[in-house]
């Protein structure tokens, strides 16, 4: 196996240990320089289940041929040190160590998450439809969650108008959820992206959709949050955007809500009345996005 294809089945070696927490391997792998280095570490301890460096060799060799049954199955499979592995997530704190694709991942897209209510009313609908084809139009992706509602509305108006959208799943890439979306999924996949952070014949579950929508948050330059109750995930990317220094757009349907209230108080919020204030928050938003692509400091917005 060349280097490359070592380091790749390392992290997945040390990611499929049992309790093993991701985001302290991919912190240790950055800070030793190399995932089949710490692999042999933590293999070596005492307390571990296996003894000896001929176990990391063992754990090495079956990881690859996992991996190679993902690709045969059309899976892409990219850590985050390969070259290939989006920019504008290394930069978050929530950065998934091992991303799964379907379709056409890019180091560097832009886009915009638009997401929403599962139980969509028909003006949330309207809107999302509208901001996601006014989006593909300009060249811009539209990214979501692949969910009921909002994001199936988003996704779909996307596609129809010829343009890029990209699905961030909360289940494995192998799955599909909800069901009624299986054609919606395969379909992105062949002219767009959808990936995934999970393993890939992952089932949903509470807690995966939450980490999904901070992967969500951190592939986009921004997030359009179309409708959403107290309790509802895109609220929770909201939050999760502003701490990613990502702008959020709220749109009155929003506002009704006690949760956007407090959030338009923040800096890089935009409260917004209508699909034309929408739309043009949305380009007040790009024309801010820096000309050399991957780079993703972007500068304090005032409160619209």
């Amino acid at each position: 196996m060349d280097t490359a294809t070592i380091e790749r089945a390392s992290l997945v070696a040390l990611l499929r240990r049992p309790q093993a927490r991701w985001s302290e391997s991919a912190l240790e792998i950055q800070e030793n320089g190399s995932a089949r280095a710490v692999l042999g570490r933590t293999i070596g301890h005492s307390d571990t289940l296996f003894a000896d460096a001929d176990s990391a060799t063992a754990l090495v060799s079956a990881a690859a041929t996992e991996i190679a049954g993902w690709k045969a199955d059309g899976i892409g499979v990219h850590a985050f040190f390969d070259d290939a592995y989006p920019a504008q997530l290394l930069g978050i704190r929530e950065m998934p160590p091992l991303l799964f694709s379907r379709g056409d991942l890019r180091v560097h897209d832009r886009g915009v998450a638009v997401v929403g209510s599962r139980r969509a009313s028909d003006e949330g609908l309207r809107i999302a439809r509208a901001v996601a084809t006014t989006l593909a139009v300009r060249g811009v992706t539209v990214v979501s969650g692949l969910a009921a509602g909002i994001d199936t509305a988003a996704h779909s108006a996307a596609l129809t108008a010829g343009g890029r959208t990209v699905a961030v799943i909360g289940t494995g890439i192998r799955r599909y959820y909800p069901p009624a979306n299986q054609h919606l999924q395969d379909h992105i996949a062949e002219v767009g992206l959808v990936i995934s952070q999970f393993w890939p014949d992952a089932p949903p579950s509470r807690q995966s959709f939450p980490m999904r929508n901070a992967v969500m948050s951190g592939y986009a330059v921004a997030t359009v949050v179309v409708e959403a109750g107290e309790t509802s995930g895109a609220r929770i990317q909201a939050r999760l955007a502003l701490q990613h220094g990502r702008p959020v757009v709220l749109t009155s349907q929003v506002m009704q809500c006690d949760w956007a209230k407090t959030f338009a108080e923040n800096p890089g919020v935009y409260v917004v009345h209508g699909t034309a204030q929408l739309l043009e928050a949305v380009d007040d938003i790009l024309s801010y996005q820096p000309t050399e692509p991957g780079l993703e400091n972007f500068p304090d917005f005032a409160l619209r």
